[in-house]
């Protein structure tokens, strides 16, 4: 049998575990998987692209576990009342080839996307940072607001989205959580929303190439956390933003993030650095009070290998929370899967028949 985590046991899991430290163990994977970067086999997102959307399968190994995410994007879903990003995993033992946990991935990925952003930041983004400007207010704004709150230290955040609804759903659930020490403003703009921020979170979801920050917003010293450009022909920031002389630009998987990033705007001679090596000393972090640092976040097969043995670890500890499917036959004969169409079928209980009592 196989282990199964649905999205009512993943949101309960998160709650027995606590949000602050469900994203800490995040980040703690992340940050260890990242340190053994060669380790993983590695590719760029295979991706079905359509007029309204994409599908994608995101897959990566270390040699001794395997795993693979489906996810979509489709920005117009949420005006039929649809999730615009919904997406399920495995994964696998690569010794045997059978799959050990199977799960819902729509609700880990934002945990996930607002871990890696907070681990970026910490190597990136000023250690004084406390103001925080959230554009796009859609369904990551709350889990990138509550991990720089509870993880990096973020005490105000400046909101803004084009939907004002947004905004609003926004402020309500952080105002809910009562939150010591954050103070919440809904802007007017952008423009408005950036001013004076030390970290700029982009989480935008129209496919298309914006311009969410122009140029003349961005003030020295500010992190940028591009996370809403993930796929090709869709990007927030202005190209002369990345141009500028104090800039840096840091990716994942610099092949990937060429063609999804923000940098798909720019030649391919355009110096960016990836990520792996800001962690184990082979490049900087942040280099001075001054410079200016993006995170071209797309997301990466990488994060969701941390995720999913960060929830099968989790699992172990809350063995209730799992539910075992038949996803792989259980055979006394390997060879004889036919055989197995003949095999007497398990009695399946009816509405009519009782519970079996506990002796």
């Amino acid at each position: 049998m196989v282990n199964y985590l649905g999205v009512n046991s993943v949101r309960e899991l998160v709650r027995q575990v606590g949000l602050a430290r469900f994203l800490q163990q995040l980040v703690d994977a992340m940050d260890s998987d990242y340190r053994r970067w060669e380790q993983f086999d590695k590719s760029a997102r295979q991706a079905i692209h359509s007029p309204v959307g994409v599908i994608e399968l995101m897959p990566t190994s270390d040699g001794r576990l395997y795993c693979f995410k489906y996810v979509n994007g489709h920005p117009k879903n949420t005006a039929e009342g649809l999730l615009t990003v919904t997406a399920f995993g495995v994964l696998a033992d690569v010794d045997t080839g059978y799959p050990l946990l199977v799960s819902e991935l729509t609700l880990t990925t934002a945990l996930r996307t607002a871990a890696m952003s907070v681990l970026a930041a910490r190597h990136l983004a000023r250690p004084d940072s406390r103001r925080m400007a959230l554009i796009g207010n859609g369904a990551q704004s709350e889990f990138q607001a509550l991990a720089f709150y509870h993880l990096l230290g973020i005490r105000a955040l400046r909101l803004f989205d084009t939907d004002p609804g947004a905004s609003l759903k926004l402020e309500r659930n952080l105002a809910r959580l009562a939150l010591p020490g954050l103070t919440v403003e809904r802007c007017a703009s952008a423009a408005e929303a950036v001013r004076g921020c030390d970290i700029v979170t982009t989480a935008t979801a129209d496919k298309r190439n914006a311009t969410i920050l122009l140029p003349e917003m961005i003030e020295a010293g500010m992190h940028l956390n591009a996370v809403g450009g993930d796929c090709p022909g869709k990007t927030e920031l202005h190209a002369d933003i990345l141009r500028r002389p104090d800039a840096r630009v840091v990716v994942e998987f610099e092949p990937q993030s060429r063609i999804e990033g923000e940098i798909q705007q720019m030649p391919a001679d355009f110096p960016v650095t990836e990520f792996h090596r800001i962690l184990t000393g082979q490049a900087p972090g942040r280099r001075t009070a001054q410079e200016v640092t993006v995170f071209d976040s797309v997301g990466f097969a990488l994060e969701d290998f941390s995720a999913l043995r960060t929830l099968r670890a989790l699992l172990q500890q809350y063995p209730h929370l799992g539910t075992p499917i038949d996803l792989v036959p259980q055979m006394d004969n390997p060879k004889d899967l036919f055989g197995l169409l003949h095999a007497p079928a398990p009695q399946a209980r009816t509405a009519l028949q009782p519970e079996p009592q506990a002796a």
